[in-house]
C-alpha cells in the first residue's frame, strides 16, 4: 500500500508538474488581435509650446489659501468616449470640476462636472464593461465612483464597504485574481483640522486594503494612522507582483509592504527617504531592467533665490529627527542594490527641485531614456506670509536623462511658475510623443505641446476585454531594440495625485531597429509582437 501510495502521488506529481508546462506554453502563444495606425507629423519647434487650459483651482477664500487648502488637487487622463484620443478630468476644491473633452488638433470642449472638494483622480474602467470611469478621492469623504453611462455622461455610484475618508488611492490587481483591489489612505492632519476630536475618536485614520470580492470590496487594515499624500501601487523588487509604498507628509516615515505569499509584509527597504514626501513615480532610468524611485520632497534647487525660503527654513530648524530616522528635507532617486535602494538623487543632480509636488519620469525627447519632470511652488497665507501674494514662485523644472545623469533642460520651455500640483503625460495630439497636463493651484491649468521632435516612438494599449481588468493595469512591457530593451509598467495613479493614462509610450533614436515587444500580463501570461513598427499607434486586444 506504502508503495502505491508513492507511486500514486509521483504520477499525480508528474501530470501536476506536465499542466504547470502546458499552461505555460499556452501562455507564450496567446493570440492577439493587432491593430495599427500610423501616428500624425508633429509641430516642430525645439521646445514645447504652453497652451491655457479651461480650468483654475479655487479655494474657498479666493485669493487667500490657508493651511491645507494649499495642497490643491489632482488630475486624470484617458480616453472617456472611446474616440481613440485622451481626454482630461481636472480637480477642484471651492469649483467643480471640470472634464475637457478631446476634440482632437489640441482643442478641447469644457464641461463642469457635478461636485469639486476633489483631491485624487484616476481613469480606468472599474466595471470592465468597456467604458472608462472616474474615480475620485475627496477632502473629507469616502471616495467617489463616476460610472461612465456610454453617451458622455456619468453617474455617481457606491463603492460597497469603503467609507473612510480617503485623501489618497490607487488600483491594481494585489491578489491577481483578475479584478481590481485598491489601497487608500488619509491625511490626518487635514482630517484632525475640518473634524476636530470626532475624527480622533472615528477609528478613520490609516492605510487600507479593499479586496474586491465579487463587486464588492473587504477591507483589511495595514495602518492606523497616516499622513499620506501619495501612494504607489508598483513592483519595487522585481518579483513581477504589485506592492504597496505610502509616502507620508511630515515627520511621519513613508511605509512599504512587499507582496508575500499570504498578504503584504511591512519591510524597509530605504537607507534613506523623504521627509516630506509630496509624491512617487517608478521607471527603469538606465535600461538595466530594474526598476528606479523618485520621490519628491521640499528642498530649494541651485539656481534659486535662497532668500524667499530662509525664513521658513529658520522656523524649522530647530525640528531634530530621531537618532536613526532615515528621513530628509530633500528628493531621493533609489536604486535597487542587492537588498535594499540606495538614495542617488545627488549625484543625479535632482536633490533640490523646490517645494515640489507633482514629479513624473517620460522620454519627452525620445532617446530611448526616461526624462523628469517636477512641477512646483507653495502658497500658504502662513507660512508665506511675508511674501507678495503669500506665494512661493518657483520655475517648474525638466530634466534630461543622459543615462548617467539627469541634466537641466530650461530650452524646452517648461519652466512654468504658475504653481503646479498634480501633472500627467500622454499622447494628445496622436503625434507620438509626450503631451504634459498640469493642474495649477490659483491659477489656469496648462497643456504642454512636445514639440521637440526628436526621435521615433511606438504607442502601446492593451486590451483583457474578456477580464474584471480591462486595461490590464499591472502589465509589464519590454521592447527590445538594437540600442538595448527598453522597459515599462502600466499604472494607474503616480505623481501627485495624478492618474495615467493607460496607454505606454516608447521612444528610441530614429534610425533603432525594433526586433520584439514583450508583455508580461497581470496574471503571468506573456505574449510577444515580432517586428513592431515604429511610429505607429499599436492596440493589442488579449
Amino acid at each position: 500500500m506504502g508503495l502505491l501510495k508513492v507511486k500514486t502521488q509521483l504520477k499525480s506529481y508528474f501530470f501536476g508538474l506536465l499542466f504547470i508546462i502546458f499552461s505555460a506554453s499556452q501562455a507564450q502563444t496567446i493570440k492577439l488581435q493587432k491593430t495599427e495606425t500610423a501616428l500624425k507629423p508633429s509641430q516642430c519647434s525645439g521646445q514645447f509650446e504652453a497652451h491655457t487650459l479651461e480650468h483654475e483651482t479655487t479655494v474657498a477664500g479666493g485669493q487667500n489659501v490657508r493651511m491645507f487648502e494649499a495642497n490643491g488637487g489632482g488630475l486624470a487622463l484617458g480616453d472617456l468616449n472611446n474616440d481613440g484620443l485622451i481626454d482630461i478630468v481636472l480637480a477642484n476644491q471651492a469649483g467643480k470640476n471640470t472634464i475637457l473633452w478631446n476634440q482632437a488638433g489640441l482643442s478641447f470642449k469644457a464641461e463642469s462636472m457635478e461636485i469639486g472638494d476633489t483631491r485624487a483622480v484616476m481613469i480606468l474602467d472599474l466595471d470592465a464593461d468597456g467604458w472608462q470611469d472616474i474615480v475620485l478621492s475627496r477632502q473629507t469623504s469616502a471616495p467617489n465612483f463616476w460610472k461612465n453611462q456610454g453617451d458622455g455622461n456619468f453617474t455617481l455610484e457606491l463603492l460597497p464597504n469603503i467609507s473612510k475618508p480617503l485623501y489618497t488611492i490607487n488600483w491594481a490587481d494585489l491578489d491577481q485574481d483578475g479584478d481590481l483591489d485598491m489601497v487608500g489612505a488619509t491625511y490626518d492632519a487635514a482630517l484632525l483640522n475640518a473634524f476636530g476630536n470626532e475624527f480622533l475618536n472615528s477609528g478613520n485614520a490609516g492605510v487600507y486594503i479593499y479586496w474586491n470580492e465579487r463587486g464588492r470590496f473587504r477591507e483589511e487594515r495595514l495602518a492606523s494612522e497616516a499622513q499620506a499624500l501619495a501612494l504607489l501601487l508598483s513592483d519595487l523588487n522585481g518579483d513581477n507582483r504589485p506592492d504597496i509604498l505610502v509616502g507620508n507628509d511630515f515627520a511621519v516615515p513613508d511605509r512599504v509592504w512587499l507582496k508575500a505569499k499570504a498578504g503584504f509584509k511591512e519591510t524597509q527597504l530605504f537607507t534613506q527617504t523623504t521627509h516630506s514626501t509630496m509624491s512617487f513615480d517608478t521607471g527603469d532610468l538606465n535600461n538595466d531592467g530594474k526598476t528606479e524611485l523618485f520621490a519628491s520632497d521640499m528642498h530649494p534647487f541651485a539656481s534659486e533665490e535662497i532668500r524667499f525660503w530662509t525664513p521658513f527654513l529658520n522656523s524649522i530648524q530647530d525640528e531634530v529627527n530621531p537618532e536613526g530616522d532615515p528621513q530628509q528635507r530633500e528628493n531621493v532617486l533609489q536604486f535597487l542594490g542587492r537588498k535594499q535602494f540606495q538614495n542617488q538623487a545627488d549625484a543625479w543632480g535632482v536633490r533640490g527641485t523646490g517645494w515640489a509636488w507633482s514629479g513624473k519620469f517620460g522620454d519627452l525627447d525620445q532617446d530611448g531614456f526616461l526624462d523628469l519632470y517636477v512641477v512646483n511652488g507653495m502658497i500658504e497665507a502662513n507660512i508665506f506670509r511675508y511674501l507678495p501674494k503669500h506665494e512661493l514662485v518657483e520655475t517648474n523644472l525638466a530634466f534630461r536623462n543622459t543615462g548617467t545623469h539627469f541634466e537641466p533642460k530650461p530650452d524646452w520651455n517648461l519652466d512654468s511658475n504658475l504653481s503646479g500640483r498634480g501633472m500627467s503625460m500622454a499622447d494628445l495630439d496622436q503625434d507620438g510623443d509626450l503631451d504634459i497636463v498640469v493642474n495649477n493651484l490659483r491659477g489656469p491649468a496648462m497643456l504642454f505641446e512636445n514639440q521637440l521632435c526628436e526621435g521615433s516612438s511606438l504607442i502601446v494599449e492593451l486590451n483583457w476585454s474578456d477580464s474584471h481588468n480591462p486595461n490590464a493595469i499591472g502589465a509589464k512591457l519590454s521592447l527590445e531594440t538594437s540600442m538595448g530593451t527598453l522597459y515599462r509598467e502600466i499604472k494607474t495613479m503616480t505623481g501627485y495625485l495624478s492618474g495615467d493614462t493607460h496607454r505606454i509610450h516608447f521612444g528610441f533614436p530614429k534610425d533603432t531597429v525594433l526586433n520584439t515587444l514583450t508583455i508580461r500580463w497581470p496574471d503571468g501570461s506573456v505574449s510577444e509582437v515580432i517586428k513592431p513598427v515604429a511610429n505607429t499607434f499599436l492596440r493589442l486586444a488579449r
